[in-house]
């Protein structure tokens, strides 16, 4: 476990629209679930510590424990990795298990990329690499499904564009509602299931500095069929990142008080 409880996160871009907001200190800190040794919660974490969220850091692949409970917490997040959700390494079926707690208390869950990933398959569905092993790395068009209409007006209408960096895409799961989706590869690109729990297939965390970075890192992956190349990662997050920051501002808010119009959706 890892309290941060400053701006102790990597810097970044300072996102449009992302000012503290007039609210009373809850005490309670945000589960942030991350996967890789020096991952960090990228423009999530910014925002929930500019606005007086303390962070609560835990990493299971590294041996490091879930809370049974999130009644210590005002809501958890579970971001991407390089992993798979059908991965039999024992932290990830424990991570795909723990979802269940949220589900059950009704806490604000919000899974991002693998964490949507997981999300779906803790509810039944399936996770699979599209048929024609096409990825999606870069910036990508995204739009509202006519059912997440109800959500589209509370939070704002979804970016045009958003961050991908995947292999794998999930079914939408039974019970679950389509929020958003695209036309490519992975059509289900973002869902609701409950009163609180949220999975986007899409980055909107991601920061100016983690682009270049896992651009830079992994240049075999964007000669993956349907990757963009790198130069057109760097250009597509100088276009589009403003917005997709914008909506990550709204979305948090919203969603930090457990205010989000899933259950209408």
């Amino acid at each position: 476990m890892f309290d941060v409880r400053a701006s102790e996160i990597e810097s970044g871009e300072r996102a449009a629209g992302q000012v503290p907001v007039a609210r009373p200190a809850t005490g309670k800190p945000v589960l942030i679930v991350l996967h890789q040794e020096n991952s960090n919660p990228g423009h999530v974490g910014q925002w929930l510590v500019r606005n007086g969220f303390r962070l609560d850091i835990r990493k299971p692949r590294f041996g490091e424990t879930l809370p049974e409970t999130l009644a210590s917490h005002c809501g958890a997040v579970i971001f991407g990795g390089p992993m798979s959700a059908n991965d039999t390494d024992e932290f990830i079926g424990r991570e795909i298990e723990w979802i269940g707690v949220a589900l059950k208390e009704k806490a604000p869950f919000l899974g991002i990329c693998l964490g949507a990933q997981m999300l779906a398959k803790h509810l039944g569905a399936k996770v699979a690499f599209d048929p024609e092993e096409r990825a999606e790395m870069g910036y990508y068009p995204l739009r509202a499904t006519l059912k997440g209409e109800a959500f589209d007006r509370a939070v704002g209408p979804f970016p045009d564009h958003v961050y991908q960096w995947h292999r794998e895409g999930c079914d939408l799961p039974r019970g679950a509602v389509h929020l958003a989706t695209s036309d490519g590869a992975f059509p289900n690109q973002a869902f609701a299931y409950g009163p609180a729990a949220v999975g986007v297939q899409f980055h909107p965390e991601i920061t100016c500095a983690q682009v270049h970075r896992w651009t830079g890192r992994h240049q075999t992956r964007l000669e993956i069929r349907g990757a963009r190349e790198r130069h057109e990662h760097i250009a597509g997050h100088i276009a589009y990142a403003p917005k997709v920051q914008a909506w990550l501002a709204r979305f948090l808010e919203r969603w930090t008080r457990a205010e989000l119009p899933l259950e209408a959706a």
